[in-house]
């Protein structure tokens, strides 16, 4: 049961922006059409559930805040002045858990309106697939600065959309990334003053004392992790974070 219910939301999230986009439902119709052959079907559904499986990377970055937490994250590595601590595959997994925490809302209402009426029998593939595009669509749209939905849109000399039905995915997801870079962008602005004040200070008493040759490094970055962890730095950005997602 685990296994369908996993290999069901990796399909549906990956079929997302096609689906939105109107494109036909062939291999769902295909799969039902050869249900009366088990074997045939078998192989189909392993197929189809294995091709949804390769779209996680890519639905991850698209259609979620991944983005947003680990570009604050790495120009906090920066800021800090540790360009090797914390490793990317520490960062990387922090990003992935606070992403599904910060998802979570989105998640019970695809697994409540999608994914468990698919699995009880009482919707079928194309009917739970577009009941859960609504609350990724709905998050994502929040989420999105309306400067960039109209740049996009506007780029495809498309009609501007009446209601949140008629925005497509295509406009959106593309959208909704360059959204997710500016909040990151705005959010490492605020991260970066602090450290550079460091820095700055660190580098003017080693020129009045006259210490030129010593790289304000050496000095700066133990002062800017003592600072970091005297304030609690990693609450203090999480907290910034999450808050920023509505």
């Amino acid at each position: 049961m685990r296994l369908r219910g996993l290999i069901f939301l990796a399909a549906l999230l990956g079929a997302s922006t096609a689906w939105a986009a109107g494109a036909p439902p062939t291999p769902w119709n295909l799969a039902e059409q050869s249900a009366q052959s088990p074997e045939m079907a078998s192989a189909l559904r392993i197929f189809l559930g294995l091709t949804a499986l390769s779209f996680i990377p890519a639905v991850l970055i698209c259609m979620t805040c991944f983005v947003r937490i680990v570009v604050v994250l790495s120009m906090l590595r920066h800021a800090i002045g540790l360009m090797e601590s914390p490793p990317n595959v520490v960062i990387i997994t922090l990003a992935l858990f606070l992403t599904l925490f910060s998802m979570q809302p989105v998640l019970q209402r695809l697994n409540d309106d999608a994914l468990q009426p698919y699995l009880a029998g009482r919707a079928k593939m194309a009917a739970a697939v577009d009941r859960g595009i609504e609350p990724i669509k709905e998050f994502m749209v929040r989420q999105t600065r309306e400067q960039d939905l109209g740049l996009m849109i506007e780029l495809a000399h498309a009609e501007r959309p009446q209601s949140l039905a008629d925005v497509s995915m295509l406009h959106l997801i593309p959208a909704f990334m360059l959204s997710e870079l500016h909040t990151a962008f705005q959010v490492g602005f605020v991260v970066f003053l602090p450290f550079l004040l460091i820095d700055l200070i660190v580098a003017s008493v080693l020129m009045a004392l006259g210490m030129m040759m010593v790289p304000p490094s050496t000095v700066s970055v133990p002062l800017k992790l003592l600072l970091f962890v005297l304030i609690d730095g990693w609450n203090i950005v999480t907290r910034s974070l999450l808050g920023t997602i509505h």
